[in-house]
């Protein structure tokens, strides 16, 4: 299995950061990290601030101003980044009992990092990591790109991670609940270090993420409004308390896997007609992992012995399915279950402009069991107007995987990209987005580093 590029879910979070830490350059007066010394993180525990000649990836690559390892797969090879932004980074952590995130050598969670451009142009950028990442997961994916635009950036490794975050708290749903708390927590204290280091509060603050940090985005925008001008939603998990959620899609994939259910029954829980050559990899690296961890995590009294005290000591065992999720059926689970998934689940009830935009080739959060769903919710609730929802052909849930199928895929990431500029006309200068419609993937031309959202009447204009 090639970890690298293979297991981007997951397989950083068997790594951990092991650099020295270097010793940073000293700030001016009124330039080049100006104003250092008055950043402080309210509530953190600990932070390390460094003053450095490139906040992006390219300048920090092989430093622990960032990991490498834990942006696998998560972007194309040739995706092309800005370099060359100079600046402040803070490192720290807030309390926390937990100590899943090995990063640092500091094994504490509740870790984040806020990055301070000498440019700066008055915004704020907050995220958390997707999957069972950790703090530096999005910096080619997000930061590179909004930093160089001038935001503060801020993101969190959620508060817990890792294959057994499961295992943190006493109640089913506290981990998850943790992740909505901690990115609460980083949204207020970066305003504050933004105050620090420019003098004045942000002007904006957008928050976003890809796939857990997706559903981190709608969650703060249902439940925070007042921390944000608006959110760019990938792919953003979805949560319901009676389904559908990645509990009531992922048993029929993991019964596939074992044999008791056929392509049909895929079909039936969401999965796309065209995605099939998608499935052996998530066999192997997505659908039975993802299943016992976060069945664990909401329903712990259902074969308690899988995963166990730890959801394996092997990569193998730990992305290997347990054979009760072939036949789980969280309809029938007991009341208490879905009052875990209550605690942490999504309403549609928005308080700020939202871009969503999901791969119609997602293998693992399928997007007719995710944000077509969601988007249902937004307009049951009334608030439509907040909303657009733009399905991208030929996307698939980790942009890395289009380094394996170019022929048949498509990255998210400039999409993405677009739709964060588009949310920033619509949020600062009031022009609406195109209405909700499919990016058609081109025939030819640049999809790893360009894509329009004009639907094709917008297009043609």
């Amino acid at each position: 299995m090639h970890l690298s590029r293979g297991v981007p879910f997951l397989a950083a979070t068997l790594v951990a950061t092991a650099l020295t830490w270097p010793t940073p350059a000293a700030g001016t007066a009124d330039g080049h990290c100006a104003r250092q010394d008055r950043v402080h993180v309210p509530g953190a525990a600990f932070q390390r601030s460094a003053c450095l000649a490139d906040l992006t990836t390219t300048g920090l690559a092989g430093t622990p101003y960032t990991d490498m390892a834990d942006q696998a797969g998560l972007t194309a090879r040739a995706t092309r980044t800005p370099s060359g932004v100079p600046g402040v980074q803070i490192d720290g952590y807030f309390p926390d009992s937990s100590r899943f995130n090995a990063t640092h050598g500091w094994q504490h969670d509740a870790q984040f990092v806020i990055r301070l451009p000498d440019h700066w142009n008055g915004g704020l950028v907050v995220t958390g990591a997707p999957g069972t990442r950790r703090q530096y997961a999005t910096d080619t994916a997000i930061s590179d790109r909004v930093i160089a635009q001038g935001y503060a950036y801020a993101a969190t490794d959620k508060g817990n991670n890792g294959a057994d975050f499961y295992r943190d708290g006493t109640r089913p749903g506290d981990a998850v609940a943790e992740w909505n708390a901690r990115t609460t927590q980083l949204t207020r204290a970066a305003a504050r270090a933004v105050a620090g280091r420019y003098g004045h509060a942000p002007r904006r603050t957008y928050m976003t993420g890809i796939s857990n940090g997706g559903y981190l985005t709608r969650w703060q925008l249902e439940n925070h409004p007042e921390l944000y001008d608006g959110g760019v939603d990938w792919e953003g998990a979805l949560w319901t308390a009676d389904g559908p959620n990645l509990l009531t899609s992922l048993p029929a994939a993991v019964a596939r896997t074992t044999g008791s259910a056929r392509d049909a029954d895929l079909y039936a829980v969401g999965f796309a007609r065209g995605s099939e050559f998608l499935w052996p990899y998530h066999e192997k690296a997505y659908w039975g992992v993802t299943q016992k961890i976060y069945r664990a995590e909401f329903d712990p009294a259902y074969d308690p012995a899988c995963p166990g005290p730890t959801a394996g000591t092997t990569t193998e065992q730990v992305l290997a399915p347990c054979a009760g999720d072939a036949v789980y059926d969280y309809a029938a689970r007991p009341a208490s279950v879905h009052r875990a998934v209550a605690r942490v689940a999504l309403t549609g009830r928005i308080g700020r402009p939202l871009i969503t935009l999901h791969g119609d080739l997602d293998a693992l959060l399928p997007e007719a069991a995710d944000s077509d769903v969601y988007a249902r919710m937004i307009d049951a609730s009334g608030r439509g107007r907040l909303h657009r929802y733009y399905t991208v052909e030929g996307g698939t849930h980790v942009d890395g995987l289009y380094d394996t199928y170019p022929d048949r895929l498509r990255p998210i990431l400039p999409c993405y990209r677009s739709a964060f500029d588009a949310l920033v006309s619509w949020v600062e200068r009031g022009t609406p987005p195109p209405a909700d419609h499919a990016v058609s993937r081109p025939a030819n031309g640049d999809v790893v580093d360009s894509c329009t959202l004009a639907g094709r009447a917008e297009a043609a204009r």
